[in-house]
């Protein structure tokens, strides 16, 4: 009866724990939110901060692209083959990225690269007081740090997903035209007729935008939240990427769930 009641208990203590932290992050977003025209008056910063996240971001995103396509490819053939539905492959590689691998992919690969790069540069401003001195000399941490780096994250991750699926469909056309020798025209042609802009493509967009929020929105609280130790600095950035990686994938669910439920 003890043991129920010190699991019911610690069950408990833990609900709240993360309901407190959500309250946490819910104010947190709205704060940089209210902040955000300091941004966009200030947009080098911006700009800045979307070099950091996205263009230092491009080189694992192409290469990651490009990979996942081959090899999507390859095994795509073999299944399609079987059922004599190998002209099906440019379809079956370009749904599957602007549907769910393209976005989510890009967004897990960008939580490890940019997210954990914000948190940590975030953190090592706080352990350092530069955040302190910001405050002091009458400069607002939320305007000139986490307003222009979440901005830039937001604007960033839509770019890179579309050109994650770029890479990967590129990919794609290498192995089943240029290796196996599919009709060039029958790949991009079953593709075109079966791509719909609306459907298949603004759908990755909204999703790639929304895991832009959830990842620059965890990266930067994680660094405003973290303990000015290094310790506390290594521990942020695992939760930067830990949490926001479950966050991508929960979301991506529920988004699916209302994009794609009549298709």
């Amino acid at each position: 009866m003890n043991m129920a009641l010190n699991a019911l208990r610690r069950l408990g203590n833990a609900t709240l724990k993360t309901l407190v932290h959500l309250g946490f992050i819910c104010r947190f977003f709205f704060a940089v939110l209210r902040h955000s025209p300091a941004a966009f008056f200030r947009f080098p910063l911006t700009m800045r901060e979307i070099y950091f996240a996205g263009v230092l971001s491009l080189v694992i995103i192409l290469v990651s692209g490009l990979f996942i396509g081959m090899v999507l490819a390859l095994q795509g053939y073999d299944i399609l083959s079987t059922y004599g539905a190998s002209e099906s492959l440019g379809v079956l590689v370009a749904l599957a990225m602007l549907r769910e691998l393209g976005p989510v992919v890009a967004a897990l690969l960008f939580a490890g690269r940019a997210g954990s790069a914000i948190t940590a540069e975030i953190g090592l401003m706080k352990t350092t007081e530069q955040l302190l001195a910001m405050e002091m000399m009458a400069v607002d941490p939320l305007a000139r740090v986490a307003a222009p780096r979440f901005w830039g994250g937001v604007i960033s991750m839509p770019l890179l997903a579309a050109l994650f699926s770029t890479a990967a469909i590129f990919g794609a056309y290498l192995i089943a035209v240029q290796l196996i020798g599919m009709d060039n025209g029958a790949f991009w042609g079953n593709m075109q007729a079966a791509v719909d802009v609306r459907t298949d493509v603004m759908n990755s967009m909204v999703k790639s935008l929304v895991f832009g929020v959830i990842v620059t929105l965890t990266a930067v609280f994680e660094g405003f939240d973290t303990k000015p130790t290094a310790e506390g600095v290594s521990s942020a950035t695992t939760r930067t990427v830990v949490h926001a990686s479950l966050a991508i994938l929960a979301a991506d669910f529920i988004m699916t769930i209302f994009m794609f439920r009549g298709v």
